[in-house]
């Protein structure tokens, strides 16, 4: 079948989709469904507990919901303590929040120098592992190449299907460890098949920590500054885990949950994680900055930000969406801890150089888009807009060098160790698959013979 063919025969196929596949919105509200396992108010329905993570966003007074400044929790650490107590130190800090949030306190010095090691040895990916898994089947989307290394990695581990405590450590371990190691591989490989680039590929340095290990491996002179590493460092921290109810973690959860293999959650996970809804967020404010640079004169004129930003909640500009990306949470109503801590970063670097007009363009659509999103209607003037994280990280990774191919990657190799601490909580404690109920609204018709059929 020729490609033209084969196009109208896709179309010809999906003709009268709509009318069987697409349900009537109408109907969630009819049934009493919380579309998307979420109340009409926008709060999550409580589907688990969960020791590993709290995210505070509101409360309810009254059965109404009283906006509050944000709140993210860490095994009962704030992550703002956590970020503030390594800037004082000046030390990395991931290694010492996976730890936490893998088994639910704060190491000593001796056991945080003992998981560090341990992290660097388990580093080295299977021998091969580049040539076969990566080089001979370049991706042009790194996160579909983690996606289908880490299921690849089940193959290279002999205790893969060993059900135990200590082989599910050992395997979350090695995620945390390798994860950056094929992003950055997997960059590399993509570079050069799709855009012409010289392959470079630097061996490992077991004294670096993760984000000193990412930046060493991406840039071609390995050189990076320590301010830089440490930057990166807290943006990992920030991105490490956000409670059993984000997407990317409950799918983690929903895969466990059915017996499967630690390799096959996290790859879904990571799959999860790709989409625009949820960590590919980042690339969309990149995008959506770079799209008011273009459309807007001036930047700094309020106006005409504001101009643009009604006619991209009408969906008259930008990608159709009616969208303003990094702005609006799930949970956070008055302010996200993380988009609090990354724009007083994005500040510090971006002050006095070419990105400092970047940081006061996104400022001003922090500033502007909870008043203009109000003016669209009564029940969008109740709901209380804030800046997300994915507002100022896009900016601080671009800052750093970290290419836009890699901000959702980034993203995963941060919030593995919260998946693998989600995982682990439901192995030990979950018992049951995960198994929502679903409303059918087929109605039953009778079997026509293929001979009678139109």
């Amino acid at each position: 079948m020729s490609q033209k063919n084969t196009s109208d025969y896709i179309y010809k196929l999906c003709e009268g989709l709509q009318e069987y596949s697409a349900l009537d919105p109408s109907l969630f509200q009819k049934y009493h469904v919380n579309r998307g396992l979420r109340r009409s108010d926008g709060t999550g329905v409580v589907a688990g507990i969960t020791k590993v993570c709290n995210v505070h966003g509101y409360m309810l007074n009254e059965g109404e919901i009283e906006p509050i400044p944000g709140e993210l929790i860490y095994r009962g650490y704030e992550i703002t303590d956590l970020v503030r107590a390594v800037e004082r130190e000046n030390r990395f800090g991931y290694e010492e929040t996976a730890y936490l949030l893998l088994f639910g306190k704060l190491p000593t010095a001796e056991q945080l120098s003992e998981f560090r090691d341990y992290i660097a040895e388990s580093r080295e990916l299977p021998e091969g592992f580049v040539l076969d898994m990566i080089a001979k089947a370049p991706s042009n989307n790194i996160m579909n190449k983690l996606a289908r290394s880490v299921l690849a990695l089940y193959s290279y581990d002999e205790d893969c299907e060993v059900r135990s405590l200590e082989n599910e450590v050992r395997i979350a371990v090695s995620m945390i460890a390798r994860l950056p190691v094929i992003m950055s591989a997997a960059y590399q490989v993509k570079r050069n098949h799709f855009d012409g680039e010289s392959l470079v590929m630097h061996p490992l340095r077991t004294e670096e920590s993760n984000a000193e290990t990412i930046l060493s491996l991406l840039r071609l002179d390995r050189q990076y500054t320590p301010q830089e590493a440490h930057l990166l460092d807290i943006c990992m921290m920030l991105h490490a885990e956000h409670g059993g109810g984000n997407n990317s973690a409950f799918t983690c959860r929903v895969l466990t949950s059915s017996g499967t293999d630690p390799y096959a959650a996290y790859s879904a996970a990571i799959g999860s994680l790709k989409g625009f809804r949820h960590g590919g967020a980042n690339i969309k404010v990149i995008e959506q900055l770079d799209n008011f640079k273009r459309e807007i004169a001036n930047t700094d004129d309020e106006g005409q930000v504001a101009d643009l930003i009604r006619k991209i909640l009408r969906k008259e500009a930008g990608d159709g969406s009616g969208l303003i990306y990094g702005m609006g949470h799930a949970v956070y109503t008055l302010s996200d801890p993380r988009a609090v801590l990354l724009k007083e970063k994005a500040f510090e670097l971006a002050k006095g150089t070419e990105f400092e007009a970047d940081f006061r363009l996104l400022e001003t659509i922090e500033r502007l888009t909870p008043s203009l999103v109000a003016e669209k209607s009564a029940r969008a003037a109740a709901k209380n807009v804030c800046a997300n994280v994915d507002l100022y990280s896009g900016l601080v990774y671009r800052m750093l060098g970290i290419p836009a191919d890699l901000l959702t990657p980034m993203f995963a190799v941060s919030r593995i160790a919260g998946w693998a601490a989600h995982r682990i909580e439901e192995v030990l404690t979950g018992g049951r698959i995960i198994r929502p109920a679903y409303k059918s609204i087929a109605r039953r018709v009778a079997y026509v013979p293929i001979s009678e059929r139109k």
